[in-house]
């Protein structure tokens, strides 16, 4: 979801020992068991795959549409609804809901992405009936309780003000992608600003979930201890009469890379850091050199040995942490290098953050480190499919793109099939130059102005501003 995982008795990498995956031209990677899947009469999705090795049941559903549909000037509709269907549904109000999941030692948690809201549900094999009313009725019956729609607002408010006064590493890639895509629905915060937030009545709430849920939006899979059978009867009674939503799928265009470089400062006055953001457009989730970008990311900022961890890091000690990471959404998103150092070492990291990604650029990856890379990649794998609820999501996330899965089944052999040349393409192609990038730096405004103008046209907010965007901004 930005900013959306499979499941079951897991075929394991053969010969998992670093040398004899380097070696081996077609690894045998992790194999999808069956699974089941059907469409409902009012277009959802259903993706049943039975495990029977532990009597748990996980469930993940999606809605298509996520903070793509809120309104203009309403960003954060898509992630308050998200959260109210959360706090009372169906007969219960919000006390009775998480009680009725506590009092069997379930889980649920809602969530709004840029392209969806998302729904994960986990529940003994005994409580499944439990567990699939529960979804249902927050999907389907949510009470809107204004008293809980003001909490959930006030407390989403707070939330960013309280990151803003303390530590706002996590809200840099907000203003990243709202200074990268301006203009561009990628660059509307997910969980709305300040200001949006406050301009966001339940009546909206209300329309957003109209116009943009719906049983023809829904994907929903379900993995663990039940019969297929079964339980696509129970999933038909609870979702197969969903009205339709009452608008179309909201898509986003693909959006030219950013040529040259433009910089926004946002003054945080007194910091004794600076927290910086480097970006530019980069791909998507369904790019056929997928693959090539993994293994570059991970040489280059997706791991502790990389390129930029080992500079910005372990040898200068400008920074306790500096990665690299895609995006990854229907249209291509952000590419990004982030990192944070002392107020005074701010050139000097950003500029040996600029020199590294120069660095690729120019010399590449060698075959070790490319061969690194790939034992690297094809180890952390299958742990991120090994539970009910991660495999559940991975077959939401196969639907949701259009893939198949052959997505699963086939990793170990993309990965193993990326040679030099498509490492080449991959950095020439998907991977930004210094000299063309989207720029934030939060910090000391006082302290850096005069220094950062070297790297490009500076714009000016401040921390404090209700926004995550300059005044004027498309």
């Amino acid at each position: 979801m930005k900013r959306h995982v499979f499941a079951a008795a897991l075929v394991l990498f053969a010969g998992l020992a670093a040398p004899a995956l380097a070696q081996e031209p077609t690894p045998r990677g992790v194999q999808l068991p069956p699974y089941e899947i059907s469409t409902l009469g009012n277009g959802a999705v259903l993706m049943l795959m039975e495990k029977h090795d532990t009597p748990l049941v996980s469930m993940s559903a999606v809605v298509r549409g996520g903070a793509l549909g809120d309104p203009a000037g309403k960003e954060g509709s898509a992630a308050l609804l998200a959260e109210l269907i959360q706090k009372g549904a169906g007969s219960r109000d919000a006390a009775a809901f998480a009680e009725a999941i506590e009092s069997v030692g379930g889980e649920l948690a809602a969530s709004s992405g840029t392209e969806s809201i998302g729904l994960g549900a986990s529940f003994l094999a005994r409580d499944v009936g439990l567990m699939v009313e529960l979804v249902a009725d927050a999907l389907i019956r949510p009470r809107f309780d204004p008293a809980e729609f003001a909490k959930v607002r006030t407390l989403a408010i707070q939330s960013i003000a309280a990151a803003k006064d303390a530590d706002p590493r996590d809200l840099i890639g907000t203003y990243g992608d709202a200074w990268l895509f301006q203009g561009h629905p990628y660059g509307r915060p997910v969980g709305g600003s300040e200001r949006s937030l406050e301009g966001v009545l339940l009546d909206d709430v209300k329309s957003y979930y109209a116009a943009q849920t719906g049983g023809d939006r829904l994907i929903l899979t379900v993995v663990g201890d039940f019969r297929a059978a079964d339980m696509k009867q129970r999933l038909g009674a609870a979702f197969g009469d969903w009205r339709k939503a009452g608008a179309a799928v909201p898509a986003a265009a693909a959006m030219a890379a950013v040529q040259g470089r433009r910089v926004l400062l946002i003054d945080k006055p007194g910091a004794t850091q600076t927290y910086f953001w480097l970006g530019n457009v980069g791909a998507s989730r369904t790019d056929p050199a997928r693959a090539a970008q993994t293994l570059v990311n991970t040489v280059f900022g997706g791991r502790f040995t990389s390129m930029l961890n080992t500079e910005l890091r372990i040898k200068s000690g400008l920074s306790y942490g500096a990665s690299s990471g895609f995006d990854r959404l229907s249209q291509p998103a952000s590419f990004q290098i982030a990192s944070f150092t002392q107020t005074d070492k701010t050139i000097a990291a950003v500029d040996l953050a600029l020199a590294t990604l120069d660095r690729l650029h120019a010399g590449g990856l060698n075959a070790d480190a490319l061969a690194s890379a790939k034992n690297y990649v094809l180890g952390q794998f299958p742990p991120t499919i090994e539970t009910n609820g991660q495999l559940a999501g991975r077959l939401a996330d196969i639907v949701f793109f259009g893939l198949g899965p052959e997505d699963v089944n086939e990793y170990a052999k993309r990965v193993a099939a990326v040679d030099a040349g498509a490492v080449k393409a991959t950095i020439e192609r998907d991977f930004p130059v210094s000299g063309e990038l989207a720029i934030v730096l939060i910090g000391d405004a006082a302290e850096i102005r005069g220094a950062v103008k070297k790297y490009g046209p500076v714009t000016e907010m401040k921390i404090t501003d209700p926004t995550f965007a300059p005044p004027g901004a498309p």
